[in-house]
């Protein structure tokens, strides 16, 4: 990511910024997933995107964003995942 955006003078967009387009990306990963599996096709003159495009692009953006911030998104999961771990454990019935 850093080698990516390290081409450009611009550099990252600030915080404010990314939170954003993150916003933006995930009202269309929504639009995507309510034209595949709610109730509002699509209409002919729309792109035709897909949930994995969005996904994609959602991606990117938390990854910039936590570049710019010095932020190992690895640490950051891991510690999300823990916490999931520990206070939903017995939230779930388990399959074996």
């Amino acid at each position: 990511m850093d080698n990516y955006i390290s081409q450009y003078k611009e550099g990252y967009f600030s915080p404010l910024a990314m939170m954003a387009r993150l916003t933006e990306e995930t009202g269309e990963l929504a639009r995507e997933v309510n034209h595949y599996y709610g109730e509002k096709p699509k209409k002919a003159s729309e792109k035709e995107n897909t949930i994995e495009e969005e996904l994609g692009d959602i991606i990117f953006v938390i990854a910039c964003f936590a570049n710019s911030l010095e932020i190992d998104l690895s640490e950051s999961f891991d510690m999300a995942m823990s916490k999931i771990e520990t206070r939903d454990k017995d939230r779930w019935t388990r399959k074996y």
